[in-house]
């Protein structure tokens, strides 16, 4: 017995198993995704490879840890408070409905439920982009209250995706305005085109607008979009086909920017003409 032992962890959805002393110290790490054993003793190689022994598969690498990434540098010095990435679907709206859950019966369902639940879709089909150089930071908070839905970043580019509650309804765009069954018709568009360029001035990259209907039961589009597109909940994943825009680097570096608290509210994230905080859209 070389005294090892390996310990499973899960960090933002990736499994890492790590190669531990008795004390607690790290010798090693594999990385499934990759297939690489990163080391940090070369003298304890073969402890490690026969510690790791039952849970190599497939090809494998055996080396030192490569040398980080400015991005990665980043995030190293980044503080967990301050880190979006963990950030879930809906999460700021969740505890908005946890802090004041509302009265227990209602004449109408509450709207913020149904917003939460347009979220939580859209959110869920983002999450399966994650991988091949695509990242998605959910409920990404903005000064005066305000917060992006969803932010896509990825070899096509980077999306601000703002969701509506449409579930078996008709939805009419004309543009800005968009009109969700019998309800009021009010200027979506217009309002996800001011999150995108709020999320350009803080990144200092084009952020492009994306309208997630989350389930509508027909969409009807009146005249040509303005620099902007409408996707189904059920086809959001359609980004990950968009043409080649960033490089793997460069698209590396923007997501270490995006998902530091810091780089929404160090300078103020308001272009002029943006509007306040707005009503629960589309429910």
């Amino acid at each position: 017995m070389n005294g090892l032992r390996v310990v499973p962890t899960w960090r933002h959805g990736q499994e890492r198993l790590y190669v531990c002393r008795p004390d607690g110290g790290n010798v090693a790490w594999y990385d499934r995704e990759t297939g690489r054993v990163n080391l940090l003793s070369e003298e304890r190689r073969e402890d490690v490879l026969d510690a790791l022994g039952p849970f190599l598969t497939g090809a494998v690498t055996v080396g030192p840890p490569p040398v980080p990434t400015p991005a990665e540098l980043a995030l190293l010095s980044l503080h967990p408070d301050d880190d979006l990435a963990p950030n879930r679907p809906g999460e700021a709206l969740q505890a908005v409905l946890d802090h004041d859950p509302g009265p227990r019966r209602r004449m109408r369902p509450d709207p913020r439920r149904r917003a939460l639940a347009a979220e939580l879709a859209v959110g869920e089909a983002l999450d399966r982009l994650d991988g091949a150089g695509w990242h998605t930071l959910h409920s990404v908070p903005l000064p005066g209250g305000d917060r992006l839905h969803h932010l896509v970043i990825g070899p096509g580019g980077l999306f601000a995706v703002h969701t509506v509650y449409a579930r078996k309804q008709r939805v009419v765009v004309d543009d800005p305005l968009v009109t969700v069954g019998h309800r009021e018709a009010r200027p979506v568009l217009r309002l996800a085109r001011a999150d995108a360029d709020r999320a350009s001035y803080a990144l200092t990259a084009e952020v492009r607008p994306v309208l997630a209907l989350f389930g509508p039961r027909e969409v009807s589009v009146t005249a040509p979009l303005r620099g902007a597109r409408i996707l189904l909940d059920t086809d959001v994943t359609s980004l990950a086909r968009s043409g080649g825009v960033l490089k793997p680097a460069d698209a590396e570096a923007l997501h270490a920017m995006a998902r530091d608290r810091g780089t929404w509210y160090g300078s103020e994230v308001l272009p002029a003409g943006k509007p306040p905080s707005r009503p629960w859209l589309g429910q």
